[in-house]
């Protein structure tokens, strides 16, 4: 952003904790809408070192186009790959996948 460099890393995860959806006023001219979430500390991974790894990304020249839009589905199994990185062993205890 602005010329310097680039900043491509997972930096932080978590849970959705319940069902509610809220707006949330950041400016005047800017509310999004929001989630509960329930973040574990962790440590930030690049993207490129996983690039090969997942599946949205593996092949593709033009992977961060994806990430463009604030939201990005993944499947379970990169969600596990990403998850190993930034938690480390045992994280499935904390942040169980159901």
């Amino acid at each position: 952003m602005k010329g310097g460099q680039a900043l491509q890393s997972f930096t932080a995860i978590g849970q959705v904790v319940d069902d509610e959806v809220y707006s949330f006023k950041m400016r005047e001219d800017f509310i999004p809408y929001r989630r509960n979430i329930r973040y574990f500390p962790c440590r930030s991974v690049r993207i490129a070192g996983l690039l090969d790894k997942l599946s949205f990304t593996k092949g593709k020249v033009s992977w961060g186009y994806s990430f463009r839009f604030g939201q990005l589905e993944i499947s379970q199994e990169d969600f596990i790959i990403i998850a190993n990185e930034m938690l480390g062993e045992g994280w499935e205890e904390a942040l169980p996948l159901s």
